[in-house]
């Protein structure tokens, strides 16, 4: 079988929706905390105003706080509200390979494009099991495009190079979201080929396009819920080669993100992240994120 997206496919802006919650939705007691009606607007939002792609289900997806009968019909209005208009890449992580694997089928079945699929991260995970993991998933689902999730807060470490070149022989897995632009960046770079497209962050994406021009095809944000235009603007520049304008837009990124991450500290910002997220989008005023969902719901003033 083949895929039914490829590497060669990725381009633009993937943006990561939030599960918009109900008033009460941060209570123990609360049986369906989704507002379905909400995630229908977003998505529309969100493809009226020219996303590439839509993922769900990430950290402040609040992939690790829904109900399976929650996740389960979000996702299913997600992609019904798309409708094929633009791909969905489906959060389907969980803590062990067989409920992963059967949240896969079950996303792939609804009519999703593909997965966004992270590791189970109750151990830490070296490089046999990182890769055998993948590869049981794409053994159970030989036509499922993936995109991995590498994010060393939540996952325990870093993926390596050595790892990344491993990784790229699995055809499952196309496309990675990556989240800093460091000196390792290259050198990921070199393990994939063309096989992985490493997304950076929104605010990274023109150092990344400086570095490797021909690489930095796509990022992924989560500001395209708190508006899509200097987004589009990014985009539009580091396609026509507009330098300047590509790195004022960066910075003016940068200096909206300055405030989010507390004392500049991506590991602070991670205890937090479900809330800080959430507390941005619904102050940006376009989405109703509501409020964050337990046990990640408290937040220190």
């Amino acid at each position: 079988m083949s895929l039914r997206f490829t590497a060669q496919q990725v381009h633009g802006i993937y943006n990561i929706m939030p599960t918009p919650a109900i008033p009460g939705a941060d209570r123990w007691d609360c049986e369906d905390s989704v507002d379905y009606d909400e995630a229908v607007r977003i998505v529309n939002m969100l493809i009226e105003n020219h996303v590439d792609a839509i993922m769900t289900n990430g950290t402040f997806g609040e992939g690790a706080t829904l109900t399976e009968p929650e996740w389960r019909r979000f996702n299913e209005t997600v992609i019904r509200t798309v409708n094929g208009r633009v791909p969905v890449f489906a959060g389907a992580t969980t803590l062990n390979t067989r409920d992963t694997i059967r949240r896969s089928k079950e996303l792939m079945e609804m009519g999703a494009t593909g997965l966004f699929l992270g590791r189970p991260m109750w151990q830490e995970m070296d490089e046999d099991a990182i890769v055998g993991y993948y590869s049981d998933v794409a053994e159970a689902l030989p036509d499922a495009p993936i995109i991995l999730y590498d994010n060393p807060e939540a996952f325990k470490g870093k993926i390596t190079p050595r790892t990344y070149a491993r990784l790229a022989k699995i055809p499952n897995i196309i496309a990675a979201k990556y989240i800093s632009v460091s000196a390792q960046y290259l050198a990921d770079l070199a393990a994939v080929g063309d096989n992985i497209v490493l997304m950076p962050m929104d605010s990274d994406w023109y150092y990344a396009w400086k570095w490797a021009p021909d690489k930095a095809k796509a990022i992924w944000t989560g500001s395209g819920n708190c508006g899509m235009a200097p987004l589009l603007v990014l985009k539009k520049a580091i396609e026509s080669g507009d330098e300047e304008l590509a790195k004022q837009v960066t910075l003016d990124l940068r200096d909206a993100y300055s405030t989010l991450f507390p004392k500049g500290n991506f590991h602070d910002f991670s205890i937090y992240n479900i809330q800080l997220e959430k507390i941005r989008f619904n102050a940006a005023g376009l989405v109703n994120a509501g409020p964050a969902r337990p046990p990640y719901r408290r937040i220190p003033e």
